[in-house]
C-alpha cells in the first residue's frame, strides 16, 4: 500500500490534540512505565534514522530488513510497535506470526523512494517490458520497497536485495535472466552494476510516466533501472566532495549506495548503513570522515566517536522527513492505546496473497550465497 493509498484509509487514527501538550519528560516517564508493565510482551524495533528521543526507548535497533527479521525471531513480543515507516512494518507483519501484531505509530511515515513504484505502473511496465526483451528480464527490488512490489517480484521470479548483498543479487539475477529489471532506487541499481564491470552503456532507466526507457548507450540492454530515488541521499552532491577535498583534503568520504553515480564514484568508499557504522567503528582514533547519509545517522555517529573528526558531507542536509514523523507523542500514544485498549493504533496488516509472494522474494534472496 502506498503512502498515498494509506491516507486516503478511512481507518488510519490521527493523534488526538491532547498529546501535543504533554512535557517530554511526562512522555518519556509515561513510556518507561508501560514498557515496564509490558515487559517481554512488548518489542520497540527502532530504525537508524529515527531521533534520538525515540531512538533511546528502541529495544533493538538497525536497517530495515534487520529489524523486521529480529521481530519475527522474538516470538514472545505479542506486540511490536515498529519506529521505522510504512514498508518496513509490512515487511515486519510479513515475516512474524499469527500471534504477533505490528504497530505503525504514525501512518504518514511513509518512503518517498518506496512511493515510486506503484504496483499499478510495474505491472504496466512488466508487460510492455516483455514485449520489448521477451522472457529475458528478472525483477528485483530493493527491500525499500511495498509490499506489493516485492509481492509481484516474488511471483514473478525475482529476489529482493539489500544495500549489503546487492552485489550478490544482482550476480545471482544475471546468471537467471539475460537482463534484470531493478525496483524502484535507479542509483543502487545504477552502482551495484557499475561495481560489476557492467557498463553504463548497457544499462538504461524505465520512466514509469512516460512508460519509455531512456538511455543513450547501445541496445543490448543488461540492466533496466526504475526512475525512482532516495530523497535523501540524492541531496548530496559532487559540489559537496568537491568543497571537502578543497577544504579538508585529509577527510575520507563515504557515502551509501544510494547516492548518485557521480557521488559515488568521486568518494572513498560507499556501502550500506551497517557498512558505514562499521568503518567509522574500525577507523584509527583521529581519522577525518565526511558520511553521505541520513542526518540522525551522522548525528549519533559524531556523538559515539568523539575521538575522530566526523561531520556530514553536506551540512545543510535535513533528516529524513518522513521517518521524524515518529515522535515521542505518537509512541506514546500508540503505547497508551495498547496499555488501555489491548490494541494498538495504525496496526499493520498485509493480505496473504500479498504475503506469500512477497516472502518468496525475501526468502529467494536469504537462499542466495
Amino acid at each position: 500500500m502506498s503512502l498515498l493509498q494509506t491516507l486516503k484509509n478511512d481507518q488510519m487514527r490521527m493523534i488526538p490534540e491532547k498529546y501535543k501538550s504533554i512535557p517530554v519528560s511526562e512522555m518519556e516517564e509515561r513510556i518507561r512505565e508501560i514498557k515496564n508493565k509490558f515487559g517481554e510482551k512488548l518489542l520497540i524495533p527502532g530504525h537508524h534514522y529515527q531521533k534520538d528521543e525515540i531512538i533511546q526507548f528502541a529495544d533493538i535497533t538497525g536497517d530495515s530488513l534487520q529489524l523486521a527479521q529480529a521481530s519475527a525471531e522474538n516470538r514472545k513480543a505479542e506486540h511490536i510497535v515498529f519506529c521505522g515507516v510504512h514498508f518496513m512494518a509490512e515487511t515486519a507483519d510479513m515475516l512474524t506470526a499469527n500471534h504477533q501484531k505490528v504497530y505503525l505509530p504514525d501512518m504518514r511515515a511513509g518512503c518517498s523512494m518506496a512511493d515510486m513504484a506503484d504496483i499499478k505502473q510495474t505491472e504496466r511496465a512488466w508487460e510492455k517490458l516483455q514485449k520489448i526483451f521477451g522472457d529475458t528480464i528478472i525483477p528485483l527490488t530493493y527491500v525499500n520497497s511495498t509490499a506489493a512490489i516485492k509481492a509481484f517480484v516474488g511471483k514473478n521470479g525475482g529476489a529482493t536485495v539489500t544495500s549489503s548483498n546487492a552485489k550478490e543479487i544482482v550476480k545471482w539475477a544475471l546468471s537467471q535472466k539475460e537482463r534484470i529489471l531493478f525496483l524502484p532506487d535507479q542509483h543502487l541499481g545504477r552502482n551495484t552494476a557499475f561495481d560489476l564491470d557492467i557498463s553504463l552503456e548497457k544499462m538504461a532507466v524505465w520512466d514509469q510516466n512516460t512508460e519509455k526507457l531512456e538511455y543513450e548507450g547501445e541496445d543490448n540492454l543488461k540492466v533496466l533501472l526504475w526512475k525512482g530515488h532516495c530523497s535523501v541521499h540524492e541531496k548530496f552532491t559532487v559540489k559537496n566532495i568537491e568543497y571537502i577535498r578543497t577544504s579538508k583534503p585529509d577527510m575520507s568520504i563515504l557515502v551509501h549506495p544510494e547516492c548518485t553515480h557521480e557521488v559515488v564514484v568521486k568518494s572513498d568508499y560507499a556501502g550500506s548503513t551497517k557498512y558505514i557504522i562499521d568503518m567509522l567503528e574500525k577507523a584509527p582514533a583521529g581519522s577525518k570522515w565526511a558520511i553521505g547519509t541520513e542526518m540522525n545517522l551522522v548525528n549519533r555517529l559524531i556523538q559515539a566517536h568523539p575521538d575522530k573528526e566526523v561531520i556530514s558531507l553536506n551540512p545543510y542536509m535535513c533528516p529524513c522527513l518522513t521517518m521524524n514523523r515518529i515522535d515521542l507523542a505518537h509512541l506514546l500514544w500508540s503505547l497508551e492505546e495498547l496499555d488501555q485498549n489491548g490494541t494498538g493504533v495504525n496496526q499493520i496488516i498485509v493480505g496473504e496473497d500479498v504475503t506469500r509472494n512477497a516472502v518468496k522474494a525475501l526468502d529467494r534472496m536469504l537462499s542466495i550465497r
